[in-house]
């Protein structure tokens, strides 16, 4: 696959081009990858499957978790211990001793929808999408919506309170904090863009304006989404990858064989973006590293 420039910015963000090299292959739909650099292993979901997997170049595909609540997005808390959000309407967190511990299921006395991606902030506060995908046959658990909406919400640091912050999306999805934390950009699958609130010092957020829309040829969608620690956003779309600047331009799409659904960056310099699409598990190097989480 090529490198899409739309904007030569993006040369130094990627590259010149990009060679793409199938990882693993031969699973049901990848998501949720995060990068161990304890183990220098790649964690990741099969929803389908009902699996969480490990991959390392040493021991290749290893089985993390089964069964997995047909977990989706997982992230590292500021403790290193794996966040998850599962379909089964759950946002857990795998502690030290291998343990679950269950943080959010229901909201107002009603069950979530299916909690999707995740991320944490440097307080400790967990940040979550809760769109309706996992209640799908094949993706998740087939059952009837109890909410009337589809939300963001905040686990405080104690783990103590779940907050709505916003629910007037489409399909909530994937979702990142800016370098300073003082905005919180989230992806509408459905409505095909990225919308941006500024976070408050309470932690809730306000605006909500949209940011940039996701456009192009091919398979793919606004899905996941993160920053690099040079403050540019790379979110999954048509096509493959897409990366945009800090001023909401969209610099390119980093083709993809498959459509894409999630993405991280890993290996010892972080320069080594695992993408997760359909069936496989893909990598290509990039110039600007990501961020280090634990």
């Amino acid at each position: 696959m090529s490198l899409q420039i739309r904007d030569q910015r993006i040369r130094k963000v990627v590259g010149h081009d990009v060679e793409i090299d199938k990882v693993a292959s031969g699973f049901g739909f990848t998501e949720g990858p995060v990068w161990d650099p304890r183990t220098s292993s790649l964690i990741f979901s099969d929803i389908p499957g009902n699996i969480m997997r490990r991959w390392s170049a040493k021991a290749g595909i290893q089985t993390f978790r089964q069964p997995s609540g047909k977990a989706n997005g997982n992230t590292w808390d500021r403790e290193g211990r794996l966040v998850t959000c599962e379909h089964a309407s759950r946002v857990i967190r795998t502690e030290r001793d291998g343990s679950i511990t269950v943080l959010a299921t229901h909201y107002d006395g009603k069950e979530l929808n299916s909690p999707n991606d995740v991320v944490v902030k440097s307080d400790g506060a967990i940040y979550f999408s809760d769109p309706t995908y996992g209640r799908n046959e094949g993706y998740g658990f087939p059952r009837e919506v109890e909410m009337g909406f589809n939300g963001v919400y905040r686990i405080s640091p104690d783990d103590s309170e779940v907050t709505l912050l916003a629910s007037d999306f489409g399909q909530p999805n994937g979702l990142t904090f800016s370098l300073d934390e003082s905005k919180l950009f989230v992806n509408d699958t459905d409505r095909g863009h990225i919308r941006v609130f500024d976070v408050k010092a309470d932690g809730t957020v306000s605006g909500g304006d949209v940011w940039a829309e996701v456009t192009g040829e091919g398979v793919g969608a606004p899905d996941g989404m993160k920053i690099d620690s040079g403050g540019n956003l790379y979110t999954t779309g048509p096509g493959g990858i897409h990366v945009f600047a800090q001023d909401a331009t969209d610099l390119g799409v980093i083709g993809m064989p498959e459509g894409p659904a999630n993405f991280t960056w890993g290996g010892d310099d972080l320069r080594t973006l695992f993408v997760t699409a359909r069936t496989s598990l893909y990598s290509t190097r990039v110039k600007v590293p990501g961020r280090r989480l634990i």
